[in-house]
């Protein structure tokens, strides 16, 4: 079965103690749901239409595990936590072995 990645862009951040703790809550959560934090931060550098935005790259065994992790009661709870502190663009896609 394929790997899947959990990946979020932070277009935006209104509200760093809102971001402070949406982590303090999603970083349990993810793990506890399977995940592997693979990626989290700045761009290094960045090509063609790429943002130097915040970017935050997960692991999981299968899509199905991170569609789970995400809609959990825990990472629900992140969630609202962090309310409207960060827009961001967040998508699970499945790897391709």
């Amino acid at each position: 079965m394929a790997k899947a990645y959990w990946i979020a862009f932070y277009r935006s951040i209104s509200d760093p103690e809102a971001l402070k703790r949406y982590a303090e809550l999603a970083l349990p959560a993810i793990q506890k749901g399977g995940g592997k934090f693979l990626v989290r931060g700045m761009p290094s550098k960045v090509y063609e239409a790429g943002e130097q935005q915040r970017t935050v790259m997960i692991q999981f065994d299968s899509v199905e595990q991170a569609t789970a992790a995400h809609d959990s009661p825990d990472y629900q709870k992140a969630l609202d936590a962090l309310g409207d502190g960060a827009v961001r663009d967040m998508r699970i896609l499945e790897g391709v072995e």
